[in-house]
C-alpha cells in the first residue's frame, strides 16, 4: 500500500525493480505487518480505488498556477511596501507580514512540488521545485530532499528523523520522546 501510494508511474518502477525481484512470500509464510487485519486492508484498496476513479488525485494546474501566482504577488507586495513607503515602522511591518507569509506559502508549494503532487510528470515537479526553493527561498532543494527523504523513512523516531533533530526538547513532549531525550 505504501508503495502504491508513493509510486504514481507504476510502469517505471517496475522496470527498474524487476531485476531485484527473487521471488514472492508463500501465503503462509509471515508478513512484517501481522497485526493489520485484512478487511481493514480491502476497505483502505476500496476507498483508494473509488477516490482514484473520481479522480480527486489527479492535480488541478489552474489552481497550483493561482497559487505560484500569489506567491510572486506577495514576495513583490512586500518589496514595494518597503520601497514606496521607506522602512519607517508600519511599512517595515506590513512588507514583513507580506515577505513571510510568501515565504511560508512558498515552503509549502515546493513541498508539494518536491511530492510531485503538481504535474503530472516529476521532471516538471522537480524543475518547479528548484524555482522555488533555490531562487525564491534561497535554500537547496537537495538538501530539502535529502532531509526530508530521511524524515518519511523515519519519521517522528528520535535521532533518525531530521525534524526532531533539529529541535529535539520542542518536540519532547509525549512519553515516548522524553523518555529517549
Amino acid at each position: 500500500d505504501a508503495f502504491v501510494a508513493f509510486h504514481s508511474d507504476k510502469a517505471l518502477v517496475k522496470r527498474y525493480l524487476k531485476s531485484l525481484l527473487i521471488g514472492e512470500l508463500a501465503p503462509n509464510q509471515p508478513s512484517f505487518e501481522s497485526n493489520k487485519k485484512k478487511s481493514l486492508l480491502e476497505d483502505f484498496r476500496e476507498l483508494r480505488c473509488s477516490v482514484e476513479k473520481l479522480g480527486l488525485l489527479r492535480p488541478n494546474s489552474t489552481f497550483f498556477f493561482l497559487i505560484f501566482l500569489h506567491l510572486l504577488v506577495l514576495d513583490a507586495a512586500s518589496w514595494l511596501v518597503v520601497w514606496h513607503f521607506g522602512i519607517s515602522l508600519v511599512p517595515f511591518l506590513a512588507g514583513m507580514a507580506l515577505f513571510t507569509t510568501a515565504q511560508i506559502q512558498m515552503g509549502w508549494f515546493q513541498h508539494d512540488l518536491g511530492h510531485c503532487s503538481v504535474f503530472r510528470r516529476p521532471k516538471w515537479n522537480r524543475v518547479l521545485q528548484v524555482v522555488v526553493i533555490n531562487v525564491l527561498k534561497g535554500l537547496p532543494a537537495s538538501w530539502w530532499n535529502h532531509l526530508h527523504n530521511q524524515h518519511h523513512a523515519k519519521p517522528n523516531c528520535f535521532r533518525k528523523d531530521p525534524d526532531l533533530n533539529m529541535h529535539p526538547l520542542l518536540f519532547s513532549l509525549g512519553k515516548t520522546l522524553s523518555v529517549e531525550v
